[in-house]
């Protein structure tokens, strides 16, 4: 990385971007060497002050700045991260067959799965199908479960980053109650926190979560 342009991650612990400090750790990259850590505390607010809405407007994490590129979106960002570092092999490069069911299931959780996630909890009736993107709750689930089951990993035998995001996903989702821990979302979930780059993210931000809450001043007596 010494001669390409600086990487920037802005990072906001146990939030979405928790998996991307997680692909981070899969990666190998080295903070200082490989890229800039900015850590930002959501319980304060820092996302939607004007110095970080100056990176994204939305206030939203995660987001990388490449020189003078700006990634936001977490599929653009799984994308971006892991085909920059191609020797990784954490991304099916274009020509291989994988590469288009590899774009598939990462776009298919911001397309699909969030929304209907999103609407579920909310206790909110999906749009009509013709306008829903994701269908139906059921259908979405069931399409996604029938993929996991093909395992180890989403695309079969390979783990690549997109494990990652829906490592992270599921995980939480299940953890609230969101998604309902089906054998084959259960058994992927438990392979994903078994890789010693997981539980090294994990523990990495339970320390800039804790952090964070030492450095903010106590709140008012009632």
């Amino acid at each position: 990385m010494a001669d390409s342009p600086q990487l920037d991650f802005y990072h906001a612990p146990q939030t979405r971007s928790t998996g991307v400090l997680t692909l981070i750790e899969e990666l190998g990259l080295r903070e200082g060497t490989d890229f800039t850590m900015h850590l930002l505390d959501m319980k304060a607010g820092e996302q939607r002050q004007p110095a970080y809405l100056a990176v994204n407007p939305m206030g939203k994490v995660p987001a990388l700045r490449h020189g003078e590129a700006l990634i936001t979106e977490q599929g653009a960002v799984y994308i971006y991260l892991a085909d920059l570092f191609p020797q990784t092999g954490l991304a099916p490069a274009i020509g291989d067959a994988l590469r288009g069911p590899y774009l598939r299931w990462l776009v298919f959780y911001g397309s699909s799965f969030e929304p209907a996630v999103v609407d579920r909890a909310l206790k909110r009736e999906p749009a009509p199908p013709s306008t829903s993107p994701y269908g139906d709750f059921d259908t979405m689930l069931g399409t996604l479960t029938r993929q996991l089951e093909t395992g180890p990993w989403i695309l079969g035998e390979r783990f690549t980053a997109a494990d990652v995001l829906w490592g992270t996903a599921l995980r939480w989702t299940t953890h609230f109650g969101l998604v309902p821990p089906l054998p084959a979302v259960q058994s992927y979930i438990d392979r994903v926190l078994a890789r010693p780059a997981v539980r090294r993210a994990q523990q990495k931000d339970a320390d800039f979560a804790a952090a964070q809450e030492r450095a903010r001043p106590p709140s008012p007596a009632p």
